[in-house]
């Protein structure tokens, strides 16, 4: 991913908590050159294991089939939104356009033992419908293996992460402010996530 010096993140943390946020992810392979994406919910374990990605896609998606020794890229995206030239004190400006991404590259493994395919299907209900975790925990064990037979299970051990935070930062502390004060008009809450994002990442001047 093209990302100048001044849009890079380092901050591990900052980068796990995005990646947690925007957990509905994009896979990509690239096998005999053909690429393939599927569009998947995630969950990201940050640990003494190294940083892993956690997904499963439906067992009659062929892409599954591509997992081999290659790496796969993984692509959060966080908020974004267009930038106006009218938003800025300068003049001579042009439109662009301003968001927040994270591209995960890693090697694939497959899950297949069931106890590990469970317990990976009950994180990802545990993170993103806890109320429902009883009632999850409580299905028929018939039911469950049926509903388990029918996914991929897979773990994306990280071994590289590229970063973009495209905020213009190259326009100036002034400028940025000047857009977050725009972006925080709006009553659409992923613009105001953007302009959080712009705030928590000005630039000194």
């Amino acid at each position: 991913m093209y990302s100048p010096p001044y849009n890079r993140v380092e901050d591990r943390r900052e980068l796990v908590e995005f990646m947690r946020a925007n957990s509905f992810a994009l896979l990509v392979t690239a096998a005999g050159g053909a690429p393939t994406a599927s569009h998947l919910p995630v969950t990201v374990a940050d640990g003494d294991g190294g940083l892993v990605i956690h997904s499963h896609m439906a067992r009659p998606n062929p892409q599954w089939q591509e997992f081999f020794d290659d790496e796969v890229l993984v692509v959060f995206s966080g908020p974004h939104a267009y930038v106006s030239p009218r938003w800025y004190e300068a003049t001579e400006r042009v439109p662009t356009w301003n968001y927040a991404a994270v591209h995960a590259y890693g090697k694939v493994r497959v899950t297949t033992d069931k106890a590990a395919k469970l317990e990976a299907q009950r994180r990802l209900v545990a993170e993103l419908d806890p109320e429902w975790l009883p009632r999850f925990d409580a299905l028929r064990a018939e039911y469950i293996a049926q509903m388990l037979e029918g996914i991929v299970t897979f773990d994306v051990a990280v071994t590289r992460l590229e970063t973009r935070w495209k905020l213009s930062q190259n326009r100036g502390r002034r400028e940025q402010e000047l857009i977050a004060l725009e972006l925080e008009k709006s009553a659409d809450p992923s613009l105001h996530a953007l302009a959080a994002l712009t705030r928590r990442h000005l630039v000194e001047r």
